[in-house]
């Protein structure tokens, strides 16, 4: 009798144990559901606000409608595109121009910023140079990239790295800066000196501000790649900013709203890749709100 009665407690406690599990698998995919959702919802409504509002102003007559066609003209032949091999081809080249000139940018960035956050002298000399460059206009580069390297792949990257370079030094040297006091002297105590500070400490306590630096440069990179397709053609290349300047010339204007809305869904992409890091190293250093 004692025998039945164990096993008996012994099966409801499987038995509540599955039904245990499977209430936290639903709540767990129930909560990626929702997160997922409290994502996706806001793109979505902008892009809709986005495309009634386009629509709005094609319906206004503001202007003709082979100089400013609306969606229902667009977006097919957006998805004409998107089936292209050419269209694809010219992709890939802009983004591997914009990965290479990001790379090295960063490789800069980094030296400049290690550098003149370590050495008060390079702070004096150049810091308020890295903030004027980081201000200045990439496009004013091009006249003096293309008098340097000619049309070529050099002034496009020459240009690219100018414009994401002082950002992500400025990043990086303020990071820097705004480590805790506390932590230096912490550190100290624990014998850090000299590179090893750098390693273990300082370098991981700016990697907030490092980030931000990174993302920010992104975006001056993109932009001054941008300008560098359409101002430095180079022989039979095909990349987003010749097609937009093909686009331009033949005043194909559903041609040329397709690839700016390339340019921008690329650029949109990019900003959540580097969101997603902004957002784990949040959690990590338990500045995220919603990761408890």
């Amino acid at each position: 009798m004692a025998h039945d009665t164990v096993k008996g407690e012994a099966r409801l406690d499987r038995e509540l144990a599955g039904l245990d599990a499977l209430e936290l698998g639903g709540t767990t995919r129930t909560r990626l559901l929702q997160r997922a959702w409290s994502s996706l919802w806001p793109m979505v409504a902008a892009v809709l606000i986005a495309l009634a509002a386009w629509q709005l102003v094609v319906w206004s007559g503001w202007k003709e409608p082979w100089v400013l066609p609306g969606p229902r003209d667009t977006l097919p032949v957006f998805w004409d595109q998107l089936t292209s091999a050419r269209f694809w081809e010219a992709v890939a080249l802009t983004l591997r121009r914009a990965v290479v000139g990001f790379a090295f940018a960063v490789a800069v960035g980094v030296v400049v910023g290690a550098l003149v956050a370590r050495f008060r002298v390079l702070r004096r000399a150049f810091g308020s140079l890295i903030t004027g460059l980081q201000t200045m206009p990439s496009i004013a580069w091009f006249p003096l990239a293309i008098l340097l390297f000619r049309l070529s792949e050099s002034a496009i990257l020459f240009v690219v790295i100018l414009g994401a370079a002082p950002s992500i030094a400025n990043g990086l040297i303020t990071g820097v800066d705004y480590t805790p006091p506390i932590l230096l002297r912490a550190g100290k105590v624990m014998g850090l000196r000299g590179i090893a500070l750098y390693r273990h400490l300082i370098m991981p306590a700016s990697l907030p501000s490092f980030v931000a630096g990174l993302k920010q440069g992104w975006a001056f990179a993109w932009r001054s790649l941008m300008a560098g397709e359409l101002l430095v053609i180079i022989g039979d290349t095909t990349s987003l900013g010749v097609l937009l300047s093909q686009a331009r010339e033949l005043n194909n204007t559903a041609d040329m709203i397709s690839y700016m809305l390339m340019i921008l869904i690329l650029g949109i992409v990019i900003d959540q890749l580097f969101g997603l890091v902004d957002g784990a190293i949040r959690r990590r250093w338990g500045l995220d709100e919603g990761s408890s």
